[in-house]
């Protein structure tokens, strides 16, 4: 349903539950040139409050961060419907999140329209420049790929071209009630204002420190004053102005115009400090590169799944096939207890992630089977390699999509193991409105703090998405380089109908860790009947056709014997303590029959993510 009305700068005030407009610190003005203002005497400035379940009615909102779910819900207040608020919403994270997500990324959005019953997508994401080569990764110093990270992520060479702008304002002209200008507005004033740094931001803006140094336009926004303290205000007046005159001017000014020429000029050549030896490949993008791209919108991978109908990203995205495969696998076995169903679970991502591997790419580029990978037929062969008993050895191969007949059969090829080169960082966000429009939205700019290249005067880092492909060129590699086209991701924003109604959205950051999360939260509702709270909190395990399971510790507290049995071996996520000890951070709503809305973020996994409701009851 669309609806046309007027909105007036959102007050930022209004705490992440929608209880109380007003609780939460508002910022003072500032001079456009300072970032940071240093904390005062204690108690001082703290971060909104995060609150990671929310019950109620008229709308809900699920993010990472309490300022962009405060954000996503005063738009609702106002009128707005889902899509409205999903950009706004995704808007302020570009602040907020700055090294996750912006308007130098792309991304992938799934809209529920309660109107007419129909699901579709937007294919947001970055697309290689024309001038890009097959050796664009080799150092022709050495002859030799140039070392991933550092020197690979913080170049121009990895930049693609940014969908995300493309992105809100095809969502908003489909779906949406306000004008791009409206609808960035909150997220101007929040950069203008400033937001108080919490232990995530500073320890993310401190572990990319010596990447930034690398750029004068990074350092200067980033580093002005050394890394940013806990409990600092961080300001950011140039992406104010930037939302604002991307507002005015529309998206031609990125796509066609000035802004677009500007990125194009940084691409081209990186604003280098001389502060480290980075070696900072240019890249080649073009004014032309920006004004021939698209986000086009697409049929999302859809499964049926034990009476619910699973809708995901069709390719460029890998996220919707590979959900979607590894759930008809799994419908092929009945629901057991909690560790026979977690095998089941892990040996199903295996093989689905083996035929990712061999099948998925762009499909302007490549013939991708999408009808073989999601079909019932194809996934009872497949689930023929699945012992129940016992873990098999990994990696296994691929099936053979192109001659299948459900029968049990040998496997196409020998097993091969994918590089897994994507990273953890991105964001993801969810929304549904009073009229029963629902939005699952995940966004990146890949590396955290993405390519770390600032477009000067701009407050916006650049990507580095171009990383997601194959870094070895191989012309049988579905996911090989090539102009224009787009590298496979493992976004999964996925929305979940019953009885052709939605009752579930969902989805999460983490690299290609985010198919398995969607998965295990899907699994853990519907298999194991866990609360949506429960269901996201539970630990999480990311089996992608390896001859270890990467797991949280938790996880291998609570089932590493027990699985251990079965076969299956186990190594960290990541060092303990680390952020990348954590597997995801979901953001997700469940949907009643009775308009009721559940929110549901992260309880924990990275410092916890902040549901919302518009009318809240006092309990989930």
């Amino acid at each position: 349903m669309r609806r046309t009305f007027a909105v007036s700068i959102v007050s930022l005030a209004v705490v992440a539950t929608g209880l109380v407009p007003g609780a939460a610190p508002v910022a003072t003005a500032a001079p456009a040139t300072s970032q940071i203002r240093p904390a005062a005497a204690k108690p001082g400035p703290q971060p909104p409050p995060k609150v990671p379940t929310a019950s109620g009615y008229g709308g809900a909102v699920s993010s990472v961060d309490a300022d962009a779910t405060a954000v996503g819900l005063e738009v609702l207040r106002r009128g707005g419907n889902a899509v409205d608020a999903a950009v706004a919403t995704a808007a302020a994270l570009g602040v907020t999140e700055p090294y996750s997500a912006g308007i130098g990324g792309g991304g992938y959005l799934v809209h529920y329209d309660a109107a007419t019953g129909t699901v579709e997508t937007i294919d947001g994401r970055e697309t290689a420049p024309s001038g890009i080569r097959p050796d664009a990764f080799v150092d022709p110093a050495t002859g030799r790929p140039y070392p991933f990270t550092p020197d690979l992520v913080t170049s121009g060479v990895a930049v693609g071209v940014p969908g995300t702008p493309a992105t809100w304002q095809t969502a908003l002209d489909r779906w949406g009630s306000l004008s791009l200008a409206k609808a960035l507005r909150p997220a101007a004033e929040l950069a203008r204002r400033g937001f108080v740094v919490d232990d995530t931001f500073a320890l993310q803006t401190r572990e990319n420190a010596e990447r930034f140094r690398t750029f004068t336009s990074t350092s200067d926004l980033f580093l002005a004053r050394g890394v940013p303290r806990p409990g600092s205000r961080f300001r950011n007046p140039d992406l104010a102005r930037t939302y604002r005159q991307l507002g005015a001017k529309g998206v031609g000014w990125l796509y066609s115009g000035r802004l677009g020429a500007e990125v194009a000029r940084t691409v081209q050549q990186p604003p280098l400090s001389g502060a480290t030896d980075l070696p900072v490949p240019p890249g080649s993008m073009t004014v032309q590169d920006l004004a021939t791209y698209q986000a086009p919108v697409r049929a999302p991978a859809s499964v049926g799944y034990r009476g619910y109908r699973v809708h995901g990203m069709a390719p460029s995205s890998s996220g919707g096939t590979t959900v979607g495969e590894a759930l008809n696998i799994l419908e092929r076995f009945r629901p057991r207890a909690t560790v026979p169903t977690l095998h089941h679970y892990l040996e199903a991502t295996a093989l689905a992630f083996a035929d990712r591997g061999r099948y998925v790419g762009d499909p302007a580029f490549e013939d991708v089977p999408v009808g073989a990978l999601l079909d019932d037929t194809f996934a009872a062969e497949r689930a023929c390699a699945l012992d129940p008993v016992t873990a098999a050895a990994k990696p296994v191969p691929a099936g053979d999509a192109t001659s299948y007949d459900g029968v049990c059969a040998g496997s196409d090829g020998p097993a091969e193991a994918v590089e897994d080169t994507e990273n953890i960082s991105t964001t993801h966000l969810t929304t549904a409105d009073r009229w029963g429009n629902v939005v699952a939205y995940t966004l990146t700019i890949e590396q955290t703090g993405g390519s770390g290249i600032v477009v000067p005067g701009r407050g916006f880092l650049l990507n580095n998405e171009l990383t997601d492909f194959s870094t070895v060129y191989d012309p049988d590699d579905p996911n090989r380089i090539a102009p224009g086209k787009r590298p496979r991701s493992s976004m999964a924003p996925t929305i979940v109908l019953r009885d052709g109604r939605p009752v579930l959205a969902l989805g999460s950051p983490g690299g290609s860790t985010i198919i398995t999360t969607v998965l295990q939260v899907l699994v853990n509702r519907i298999d194991l009947g866990l609360s949506l709270p429960d269901a996201v909190a539970a630990p999480r395990a990311s089996q992608r056709n390896t001859a270890d399971v990467s797991a949280e510790q938790a996880f291998v507290d609570a089932y590493g014997a027990a699985l251990a049995a079965y076969g299956h071996t186990f190594a960290l996520a990541g060092p303990p303590g680390s952020s990348a000890a954590e597997i995801g951070a979901v953001a997700a709503i469940r949907l009643g029959r009775d308009g009721r809305l559940t929110a549901v973020a992260e309880p924990t996994r990275r410092g916890g993510g902040a549901a919302g409701v518009v009318v809240p009851t006092l309990r989930p």
